[in-house]
């Protein structure tokens, strides 16, 4: 949503948010962005057969993701009155806004507001950053809560959220949540690494308690209330260990077997996870 967030491009690689959206929104669909970026994510859905409507506020970005899309308004999502851009629009299949919200003052409103714009079947993919992450917990039990250029305290990120907050966002803006995906990250693995090395060993081992201690972002697929069929709760998801969520190419040496992990199911990874553990092989 701002010139620094644009100087962000995504990985697509198996493990990372813009990897479960892509897979999450699927090929061949009506696609609505919001705040596409640099386009990385819309580059994929491009090839994937989507056909692409953006809203995007930076000029640069602009430029670049428009040779993906059919269309791009420029668009300050924070202006109350950005609908009406799209009021001649047919409906979309998929609504997405991959680590927008956070930079928003008002995402409740901001997410209420795709509903009218979906078709009968149509869904929202978002992925939001999760602030409970062990690291950040370090990071407060050290005193020390200072915003980053990039990662889970992005000095653009206006609005935070825990798993229970995110679960009341969607159902406070009339959706309902029917898949979820993690990326898990340790720790260790994050920008915070050294934060929580200064904790004390036992802290540490209580931390890790919390079953989505290591969560670094949620990506989650919701439709209308409306809709037929029951929705999900967030803290019921199983979460694979921080290796499990690393499964990826880079991590085994593998890109085809990292891109054929991407399309598993949250619970399929999890279990196949357990295996691994229990017949003890590495992962």
């Amino acid at each position: 949503m701002t010139a620094q967030r644009h100087k962000y491009e995504y990985k697509v690689n198996p493990d990372t948010a813009a990897a479960k959206v892509i897979r999450m929104v699927g090929a061949d669909k009506r696609v609505l962005e919001l705040g596409p970026g640099p386009g990385s994510i819309t580059r994929h859905l491009h090839e994937n057969g989507c056909r692409v409507t953006a809203l995007e506020l930076d000029e640069k970005a602009i430029e670049i993701v428009s040779a993906f899309c059919e269309q791009v308004h420029p668009c300050n999502l924070n202006d109350a009155e950005w609908p009406a851009l799209l009021a001649d629009a047919d409906k979309f299949s998929a609504i997405v806004a991959a680590d927008v919200l956070e930079h928003l003052y008002d995402p409740w409103t901001t997410l209420q507001k795709m509903q009218p714009f979906l078709a009968e079947d149509g869904y929202v993919v978002i992925s939001l950053p999760h602030v409970a992450h062990n690291a950040v917990v370090a990071c407060l039990l050290n005193e020390d809560f200072e915003y980053q250029p990039w990662g889970l305290l992005d000095k653009t990120h206006i609005r935070f959220w825990g798993m229970k907050n995110i679960q009341k966002l969607f159902e406070e803006a009339g959706f309902k949540i029917i898949e979820a995906d993690f990326v898990v990250r340790s720790p260790e693995q994050t920008e915070f690494a050294s934060r929580w090395r200064k904790l004390p060993a036992k802290t540490r081992q209580a931390l890790a308690c919390n079953p989505f201690g290591n969560v670094y972002q949620v990506v989650v697929r919701a439709v209308p209330q409306t809709a037929a069929g029951n929705g999900l709760r967030l803290e019921s998801q199983l979460v694979p260990s921080p290796a499990a969520g690393a499964f990826s190419a880079g991590a085994r040496g593998s890109r085809v077997l990292g891109f054929f992990i991407s399309f598993l199911s949250l619970t399929t990874r999890a279990r196949i996870s357990r295996l691994l553990q229990r017949l003890g092989i590495p992962h």
